[in-house]
């Protein structure tokens, strides 16, 4: 299987709401979000290690997705990067965000486990999403 392969099928457990399918991917030291914290977004946090993984994906109750889109994926050595359009709301104040070309870069070790993955977005977009601005 592919690097590109894999990470499609983190989008689709993604999808389905399968965050062990997702954690089983990750090798156990992984690097999440540590290159460019965002203060006041919650989901834009550093984590280190699989274990600390699933606190992202519950930092972003306070969304609703409309489309999660997978849409471009590149690949060079043991690197994929994806763009994925987005439509979300703010549950709370009902506001709606959308990001066209969402930033993920997906970092392999030769084994295949994620050891990396971070960001590469619209950190201001994400500010107002998280306060429902």
């Amino acid at each position: 299987m592919s690097n590109i392969d894999t990470v499609k099928q983190l989008y689709e457990a993604f999808g389905r709401g399968d965050i062990p399918a997702i954690i089983g991917k990750l090798d156990p030291n992984i690097e999440w979000d540590v290159e460019v914290p965002t203060p006041g977004v919650p989901w834009l946090q550093p984590r280190r290690g699989a274990a600390n993984i699933p606190a992202f994906f519950e930092s972003l109750e306070p969304l609703s997705f409309q489309r999660f889109d997978p849409h471009t994926f590149f690949a060079d050595g043991n690197k994929v990067f994806a763009l994925i359009a987005i439509d979300a709301t703010h549950v709370a104040s009902g506001k709606q965000y959308q990001f066209p070309y969402e930033g993920h870069l997906w970092f392999f070790n030769d084994a295949g486990k994620i050891v990396k993955y971070q960001h590469v977005t619209d950190t201001a977009l994400h500010c107002r999403a998280a306060k429902g601005e």
